[in-house]
C-alpha cells in the first residue's frame, strides 16, 4: 500500500456527524490544491463520488477515509461521514476502510503516532479474511495515556456493537442539547467499543445495508 499512489479528495469544511448526506441540490466544485490533492465543496461521500467519476481514476488498491478525529464505535457507523465515504466506495465494490481515533476528552491526539498505527492495520490486514462484496473495514484506535509509534496495541477482529447510544440532553436556550457522555456509552464484551475503550485497535467489517 505504501508503495502506491495516493490521490487526496477531501471535503473542504468539516462535517462531522452528517452521515451518508450526497448533494444533489448545488453544483459541486473539485478544486485542485497541488497535484493529486483535491478539495471539494460537499460531504466526504460526494468525494468519493466525484472522484470517481470525473478524475478517471483506475480501479483503486484501497479507499482510505480518514483518519477521524474522535471515534467512530459501534452505532456511530450510522452517523459518520468518515465511515460514509467508505461505505459509498463499497458501494461500487471498490475495497475500502474507514480509520478513526478515539478522542478522550482534554487528552490531545498524537497524529503521528495514529499514522502509524494506521501503517501497522495496512501490513496485517493481508492476515484478516478478504472483505466480501458489499463490506468495508471500520478501525478505531485507542486513546492511550504513553501510546509509542513502534509498538501499536494489539489489532482485535471483531464486531460491531448495536448497543444504542444514551439519550441525555439538556435544556438550552429555546431546545436542548445533547449531553452523553461518549466513554460512558453501554457496550458489549468483546465488540469494537469495548475493544477500542481496552486499549485495543478495534478492527471490525461492515455491511454497506
Amino acid at each position: 500500500l505504501w508503495q502506491s499512489d495516493v490521490i487526496t479528495v477531501a471535503p473542504l469544511e468539516p462535517h462531522s456527524g452528517c452521515g451518508h448526506r450526497v448533494t444533489v441540490d448545488r453544483p459541486l466544485v473539485l478544486q485542485q490544491v497541488e497535484e493529486n490533492r483535491y478539495h471539494v465543496n460537499g460531504t466526504p461521500a460526494d468525494c468519493v463520488r466525484l472522484a470517481f467519476a470525473t478524475l478517471k481514476l483506475d480501479q483503486p488498491g484501497w479507499v482510505l477515509s480518514g483518519i477521524n478525529a474522535g471515534g467512530n464505535l459501534g452505532v456511530d457507523i450510522h452517523h459518520s461521514g468518515t465511515v460514509a465515504a467508505a461505505r459509498e466506495a463499497a458501494l461500487h465494490g471498490w475495497p475500502a476502510m474507514a480509520l478513526s481515533q478515539y478522542h478522550r476528552r482534554g487528552k490531545p491526539i498524537d497524529w503521528n503516532i495514529a499514522s502509524s498505527w494506521a501503517g501497522a492495520v495496512f501490513s496485517a490486514i493481508d492476515d484478516v479474511a478478504p472483505l466480501g462484496r458489499g463490506q468495508f473495514f471500520n478501525i478505531n484506535f485507542p486513546h492511550l495515556d504513553n501510546p509509542q509509534a513502534d509498538h501499536p496495541p494489539p489489532i482485535v477482529s471483531c464486531d460491531i456493537d448495536p448497543s444504542p447510544l444514551p439519550l441525555q440532553f439538556i435544556a438550552h436556550d429555546d431546545g436542548w442539547m445533547y449531553q452523553g457522555k461518549y466513554q460512558d456509552r453501554p457496550r458489549q464484551p468483546g465488540k469494537d467499543i469495548d475493544v477500542c475503550f481496552g486499549g485495543q485497535i478495534a478492527l471490525s467489517r461492515a455491511e454497506v445495508v
